[in-house]
């Protein structure tokens, strides 16, 4: 049996890079999938068709995770297609870097409002329907960590991410529900394509004992131990999945 038979699963942001890496991941490992966007569901639809065609099951659903009645409605979702829930994936994120001179109100509220405050929304949606045995996976940053500059607010709401995953898992622990945080390194993705040939990127993976910049696949493997049986005596951890770089 495959180590997510039988179970569903929201992911955040699934529509490309390891949000969308997760989502097929955690669909390949037997779980059925809410594939959830913000604005491209092109892309959603190409990760449920890639799931589908696979022999998975999967839908798309559209919603702003900050928004408490779309963070409902994605839950609600998995409960009207799928019968439960099991899984809840915070992949959802806004990555951006500035400089202190730079930061703005706005700035700091929409990366604040998607990256912290959706990761509370979407857990509240979801701790009304998960049993004993579900997992919740908070995808984090290494930065919350490495600290490196022009990262004071992007930065800021990963540690807080860190501290919601500790907080969580002693909250929601007497129900029996794991929360842990994955925090990846430097990623490949649609939206890094262009900074991992910066000069920052190529001294990480300099400094990275595996020597490479990391694929959402990497990421993926590891969200799917989290949300199986196989981490069932693992709960408020920050993981580290980075190649080894510190």
């Amino acid at each position: 049996m495959s180590k997510l038979e039988g179970k569903v699963a929201v992911v955040t942001g699934a529509s490309k890079g390891i949000g969308a890496g997760i989502a097929k991941a955690i669909a390949a490992a037997g779980a059925a999938v809410v594939v959830n966007y913000a604005s491209s569901k092109e892309g959603a639809d190409k990760i449920v068709d890639a799931i589908t065609s696979a022999g998975g099951k999967a839908v798309a659903v559209k919603g702003d995770v900050s928004k408490a009645d779309d963070a409902k409605a994605i839950v609600d979702a998995a409960i009207k297609n799928f019968g439960r829930l099991d899984i809840l994936v915070n992949n959802s994120g806004v990555y951006e870097q500035k400089s202190i001179e730079e930061v703005t109100e706005e700035h700091y509220r929409r990366i604040f409002d998607v990256n912290v405050l959706g990761v509370l929304l979407m857990t509240q949606a979801a701790v009304k329907h998960l049993g004993k045995g579900s997992s919740i996976i908070n995808i984090g940053s290494l930065v919350s960590r490495i600290t490196p500059p022009n990262y004071a607010v992007y930065g800021g709401t990963k540690g807080a991410v860190d501290v919601i995953t500790g907080v969580l898992s002693r909250e929601l622990g007497d129900r029996r529900i794991r929360v842990n945080a994955l925090n990846p390194g430097l990623v490949e993705t649609e939206g890094t394509k262009d900074f991992i040939h910066s000069d920052f990127a190529k001294g990480a993976v300099a400094q990275t004992p595996l020597g490479r910049v990391g694929q959402p696949d990497d990421i993926a493997k590891a969200v799917v131990f989290l949300a199986s049986d196989d981490s069932g005596w693992i709960t408020g951890e920050l993981i580290n999945a980075g190649g080894g770089f510190r």
